[in-house]
């Protein structure tokens, strides 16, 4: 195999892995989110050690497929969650860090992803880890306000200080600072070149493993086994019980039916598509995408609604993608074509055209799966 050809298998499988794993989230929540992560974390290595890829352009790539997985993540917790006040945390935590890199991206101040910290990725991973074996609807309001607290404070806040105030890469700091070694020395190396620190790690880390350990000893009993899948049966849980010391009574925290999603559905595939088109540097501003997305949502919630009142519905999942995919397409190119004085570029026209559909397709589908969830019905798209 030649290298240039080597270099575009290795780039389609990082790449493809980090389109394909985030739709793993709305089932597999915790262990995808995970996965996510690490792929984050370790793409740029990959390319750096077995590819000769020129990478000066992939880190826009890289901030819009975090986007992606965490717009993924969000829709599923309409999709999965109970507790409603989680819900409504959630969901301002979201919408929060959206605005703050669509200013980010806008005015390019660093210091603006400091003061919009992403708090929501590990208020989700916090919620799922919960839900693995208990029932979140013991959750508490100040449990909940307590958790995205201490992940804004303590963890957030000083991660995000670290990257871009700072500046400071960690693998740079540990090997110079912490263990007195060059950046391009293996990590043996470094270890071994400071033993009495590496020691000290050592200690700090099993340390630390040891209080988890002791602390998950002291839990509640489970209310149900260990799961992954949130499909999966569960046992019903007694609402009655006499609440246990660390969770709470189970709580009627359903929040109130958005009256109208279709402007949340507007606006979150706005800033969405705003941050997408700014990373990867499109000529369109962001009251075109605004107006082209405002266009395409409501035209899919008018045929939905028309459809749902003929008692009509799509024969199948993939067919409502294909035909949404290509309609949103056309739509979107005769937006620009309007807008630009007939310029289009058609990559992008489709580009936006299937990432559109993906979000209106799954916000709708779990909206509806969440409501169903709850006892209620299901309502118009339009309503």
């Amino acid at each position: 195999m030649s290298g240039r050809t080597s270099d575009t298998l290795i780039f389609l499988l990082v790449v493809g892995a980090r389109f394909l794993i985030p739709l793993l989230i709305p089932r597999f929540p915790l262990p995808a989110i995970v996965a996510c992560l690490i792929i984050d974390a370790a793409d740029q290595t990959i390319f750096e050690k077995f590819t000769h890829l020129n990478l000066d352009n992939y880190q826009s790539y890289d901030k819009a497929l975090d986007i992606y997985y965490l717009t993924v993540a969000y829709l599923s917790v309409i999709r999965n969650w109970t507790n409603g006040f989680a819900i409504e945390v959630a969901r301002f935590l979201w919408y929060y860090r959206l605005l703050g890199v669509v200013a980010f991206e806008i005015l390019e101040k660093r210091f603006l992803l400091f003061v919009f910290p992403n708090v929501f990725e590990y208020f989700f991973i916090a919620y799922e880890v919960v839900r693995t074996s208990w029932d979140p609807r013991r959750l508490t309001r100040k449990a909940v306000m307590g958790m995205a607290a201490f992940i804004w404070i303590v963890i957030k806040l000083p991660q995000e200080w670290w990257i871009h105030i700072a500046q400071n890469d960690f693998t740079d700091f540990m090997k110079e600072s912490v263990l007195g070694s060059e950046p391009a020395d293996g990590w043996a190396a470094a270890f071994a070149n400071r033993p009495v620190v590496t020691a000290a790690l050592v200690i700090g880390i099993a340390a630390v493993s040891f209080g988890v350990i002791r602390y998950a000893r002291e839990l509640p009993t489970k209310d149900w086994p260990t799961r992954f899948d949130v499909d999966a049966r569960v046992p019903q849980v007694d609402v009655t019980a006499k609440p246990e010391p660390g969770l709470g009574a189970i709580q009627n925290l359903e929040q109130p039916p958005l009256r109208w999603p279709i402007f949340e559905k507007i606006i979150l595939i706005s800033l969405v598509s705003i941050i997408f088109t700014q990373m990867l540097q499109l000529r369109i501003s962001g009251g075109q995408v605004f107006l082209g997305t405002a266009v395409v949502v409501a035209l899919n919630a008018v045929l939905a609604t028309v459809m749902a009142r003929r008692g009509d519905d799509w024969t199948s999942l993939g067919v409502e993608f294909v035909v949404l995919a290509i309609g949103n397409s056309v739509v979107i190119s005769l937006i620009v074509r309007t807008i630009n004085s007939g310029q289009v570029n058609r990559g992008a026209a489709v580009f936006f055209g299937l990432l559109l559909t993906l979000l209106i397709v799954m916000y709708d589908r779990f909206r509806a799966v969440h409501q169903q969830r709850c006892g209620g019905l299901v309502e118009p798209a339009l309503a």
